[in-house]
């Protein structure tokens, strides 16, 4: 006879596979993004949290480009009202991503569409929208591929950020590391930077933000990232390609 419990039951075996095929779809990216948990880690240290604090920021917060912005505010000492509605402007792709997302999550109990809400990164949401995209899967299963994707993103950052806090913990104080974030970031934005939009957005958002700077509570930076998001998409919809796009009636994703 067949021991019962030698392997999965068939119901089982779908819901493990979707899992294990999200944790492996995020694998390269998690090697890639150990680096900046750990800097994360070490300039909230430089920015005067203490290590409870900065790792409670990843474990409630879990949002890497958000935390970035956020420690640097606190060590500038900017408002809190500033801090919140600059974080909520950063984040604000996430509501893009759930409305992508939502029509497979829709038949899920909440304490299922809270977790993933949670569990929801730029590097998640991306390898979720390719599988369902070239994967023909019942509703039923889909939302642990989803799981495993985002898990596994949520351990490498929790784990990469109590690094950097162990780490900052040894650097002096007398050292400035502020200079991590700027290159942190050149570093993001510079391979994304293609095409007359991205370019224009780019340069626009960091003029305003140099005549800006000295603006009470760091509003500096709303301002020139509401400017970089204007100058994208105008120039985004005055473009050759979106006009014949237009006039054909056919929009990037609408098929």
């Amino acid at each position: 006879m067949t021991d019962p419990q030698a392997s999965p039951s068939p119901s089982a075996r779908p819901r493990l596979s979707e899992l294990l095929g999200g944790v492996r779809s995020e694998l390269p990216i998690v090697l890639g993004g150990i680096p900046f948990g750990m800097i994360y880690g070490v300039l909230a240290l430089a920015a005067g949290l203490n290590p409870w604090q900065a790792q409670a920021m990843s474990l409630i917060v879990f949002a890497g480009s958000a935390q970035f912005i956020a420690a640097q505010m606190m060590g500038a000492g900017a408002a809190l009202p500033v801090l919140w509605l600059t974080t909520l402007v950063v984040n604000l792709r996430h509501v893009l991503y759930s409305t992508a997302l939502g029509p497979d999550m829709r038949h899920l109990p909440r304490r299922w569409r809270w977790l993933l809400a949670y569990l929801l990164t730029d590097e998640a949401f991306a390898m979720t929208a390719v599988h369902y995209a070239n994967r023909q899967i019942p509703l039923t299963y889909k939302h642990w591929f989803f799981l495993g994707a985002g898990f596994i993103m949520w351990a490498e950052w929790q784990i990469s950020t109590a690094v950097g806090i162990f780490l900052g913990a040894q650097v002096p104080a007398n050292w400035s590391l502020d200079f991590t974030l700027a290159l942190t970031f050149i570093g993001i934005v510079f391979p994304a930077l293609q095409g007359r939009p991205s370019l224009a957005a780019a340069l626009s958002a960091g003029v305003m933000a140099l005549l800006t700077f000295n603006l009470p509570y760091k509003l500096g930076l709303i301002i020139a990232a509401l400017t970089g998001i204007v100058v994208g998409v105008l120039l985004e919809n005055t473009s050759p390609t979106s006009r014949n796009l237009r006039g054909s009636g056919k929009f990037p994703g609408s098929e």
